[in-house]
């Protein structure tokens, strides 16, 4: 129900590319690709907590596929959001996912950088940072990765000319990186890079360079787009909540820290019910498809979340600093207003 649409919908695409009458018909193609590729998303999201199929191997397998499908390692993002869950709400250890900076480290910035610091967390830049978070980044890592790689061997051939194939074999496997964490990461990184280049190769041999860049960056950079913007606001909303970490807790963080998205059931399709974030949080164990199910079997438990609709979300943007003496999130402008008075 999600990867076959989305193999139709590309096969449709030379198809309205080549006929003058039918190129309107690219528009809601792209649209509805964009769609698909955020419940893909989504169900990749599944995988990394063990809960869309029953047993561990179909999970890391289908994820692997899933992850693939958006251009990112699926393996070492999965590790990174199970850190996000394990310190939701303290935000000594975590500031979610644009790195928030409090209100006094904003304020020591130069004018330029927190005008800076101001550009790059508006909401406009959720395409291109979304297009470089999944097409660039990924690459990116795996280049820089092995350029330490690199050097760091140079420098044990340099240092140590004579150390043989098991001291090689104990330096490759105790190499750390900075660009990932272990040696399942460093070969999720790899074999993903080697499927996404060669289905890029392929596709561009397909449909043309012009056209396959054309649609694969619009869709990248707006599936990318939506699923970073849902997952901000389940996060970041007026009354958050914004412990450090003495006294943080882990369940006020899975209630009072993750917002309920009220959308249209077309939608809550498309992300997978995610939008249903308490539940999610309370048990990362329940699969997307009993989160509406358990949200409403216990919505009498969660009258106190916190619920936004659509027109709530412009919002949420504008509460990019942590106050970390209030516990609270801020505006810039609630920032400076205040430093000035």
């Amino acid at each position: 129900m999600t990867v076959l649409p989305i193999a139709a919908l590309w096969a449709v695409i030379p198809v309205c590319a080549a006929d003058p009458g039918l190129r309107w018909l690219l528009v809601p193609v792209l649209l509805a690709l964009v769609l698909f590729s955020a419940r893909s998303f989504s169900l990749m999201h599944d995988c990394g907590h063990d809960t869309l199929w029953s047993t561990r191997w179909c999970n890391r397998l289908t994820g692997f596929g899933l992850g693939c499908l958006n251009a990112i390692p699926q393996f070492p993002w999965s590790r990174g959001h199970a850190f996000h869950h394990k310190h939701n709400g303290n935000w000594d250890v975590y500031r979610g996912p644009s790195s928030l900076l409090t209100v006094e480290q904003f304020l020591q910035l130069s004018p330029s950088a927190q005008w800076r610091y101001r550009l790059i967390r508006h909401p406009l830049m959720l395409f291109p940072g979304g297009f470089f978070y999944l097409v660039i980044r990924p690459r990116l890592q795996l280049l820089l990765g092995s350029a330490e790689f690199a050097g760091a061997a140079l420098k044990q051939a340099i240092r140590f000319p004579r150390t043989g194939p098991s001291g090689w074999k104990r330096f490759v496997l105790e190499f750390k990186s900075s660009h990932w964490y272990t040696t399942g990461e460093w070969m999720d990184l790899v074999a993903n890079n080697v499927v996404v280049l060669t289905s890029w190769v392929l596709m561009a041999s397909w449909l043309g360079l012009g056209l396959f860049l054309s649609c694969y960056s619009f869709v990248m950079a707006c599936s990318a787009a939506m699923f970073i913007c849902v997952f901000f606001v389940q996060h970041n909303f007026q009354g958050s909540y914004t412990s450090g970490t003495s006294g943080w807790s882990y369940f006020k963080g899975a209630i009072e820290g993750s917002s309920n998205l009220v959308l249209p059931a077309i939608l809550n399709w498309f992300t997978a019910d995610i939008a249903f974030h308490s539940v999610h949080h309370l048990c990362e164990r329940i699969p997307n498809y009993r989160l509406r199910d358990c949200h409403r079997f216990h919505s009498h438990l969660l009258q106190n979340c916190t619920y936004l609709t659509l027109k709530d979300i412009p919002h949420c943007f504008d509460l990019i600093l942590w106050d970390s003496k209030a516990l609270e999130l801020v505006s810039i402008d609630q920032a400076l207003s205040t430093a000035s008075a």
